[in-house]
């Protein structure tokens, strides 16, 4: 998901191509104004926490792109491309690295485990929302089983 942040700052052309160039499909994507019910049950396992209240009033400020990215080893992959949640701790090259700037307001959010991902979609989509198409040329980026 790209936060307000990155909407606004019209990041979203830059960030997608990186997932692209990297072989990633993205088979869903919307851009969306979450509301406070639903941005407390996505960062549901930190409302315990004393962060969560500014979590939930950043991300329910302004538009996001919520999306569906797909691909072999893609948590893992997006991941390290995403880079440190600290944007002053990740690596240049990674997205936020690049772009962020402050924890805070660091851009982008990735799923951290296939369980978290299944949730999170099932969050922002409908299974009528999700595209399942090959890429013509697929067989070039991954190898052969």
């Amino acid at each position: 998901m790209l936060k307000p942040d990155a909407v606004l700052r019209r990041l979203i052309g830059k960030t997608v191509s990186r997932f692209e160039e990297r072989g990633l499909k993205v088979t869903a994507a919307k851009i969306m104004i979450i509301n406070k019910n639903l941005a407390e049950k996505h960062y549901s396992e930190h409302s315990q926490k004393p962060f969560f209240r500014d979590l939930v009033d950043y991300i329910t400020s302004g538009p996001v792109l919520a999306m569906v990215i797909e691909g072999e080893e893609c948590i893992t992959l997006i991941r390290k491309m995403v880079g440190a949640t600290n944007p002053k701790d990740a690596e240049l090259g990674t997205i936020r690295g690049d772009y962020a700037i402050d924890t805070g307001r660091n851009i982008i959010h990735a799923s951290d485990s296939t369980e978290s991902a299944t949730r999170e979609i099932n969050l922002f989509f409908n299974d009528s929302e999700i595209y399942k198409f090959t890429i013509p040329d697929e067989e070039f980026i991954y190898e052969e089983p």
